[in-house]
């Protein structure tokens, strides 16, 4: 498996892994799929001080990582929001781990000094990841989000690089 940038290439399988999450998940609160021009304006925010990484395994992008900016308030610029999702087929076989790994060195070398992250209830998996790599624990919104007929706690969860 590579970890590597991601490329304007690599956003139509961005997209259609985070289309499916959409769609049968709460792992985002999107409730309609992105379109393919909502994706490349997405990517176009994010340049050098926010980098969008991929997983690729034997060609196919399997799953991407992005810190994404926090706030447009300038105060904010040195704080992003983690974003990270592996295609369907692919979970648990530890892409998210090599993808989190990844993206947290690079937002360091790009001068990033906060990455926070918001986690629906339930998630398990992704509160456990967030642990291993150090982030902690600072508090839950309860029922900000409803999706799937129902209301949704976040947890959120913050490591300092």
């Amino acid at each position: 498996m590579i970890i590597r940038t991601a490329v304007e290439a690599d956003i139509h399988a961005i997209l259609a892994i985070y289309n499916e999450a959409v769609l049968h998940t709460v792992a985002t609160f999107d409730t309609v799929p992105r379109t393919l021009e909502q994706q490349q304006q997405w990517f176009q925010l994010h340049g050098t001080r926010y980098p969008v990484l991929v997983a690729e395994l034997g060609g196919i992008v399997v799953g991407w990582a992005s810190l994404n900016p926090y706030s447009d308030r300038l105060a904010y610029e040195r704080t992003s929001e983690l974003s990270l999702y592996i295609h369907h087929d692919f979970r648990g076989q530890g892409i998210g781990k090599k993808l989190m790994d990844q993206v947290l060195k690079a937002g360091k070398e790009a001068g990033l000094h906060t990455v926070l992250s918001r986690i629906t209830e339930g998630n398990d998996s992704s509160i456990y990841i967030h642990r291993e790599f150090g982030f902690d624990y600072i508090g839950v919104m309860r029922e900000v989000g409803f999706k799937f007929d129902r209301m949704l706690d976040v947890i959120l969860m913050q490591k300092m690089l």
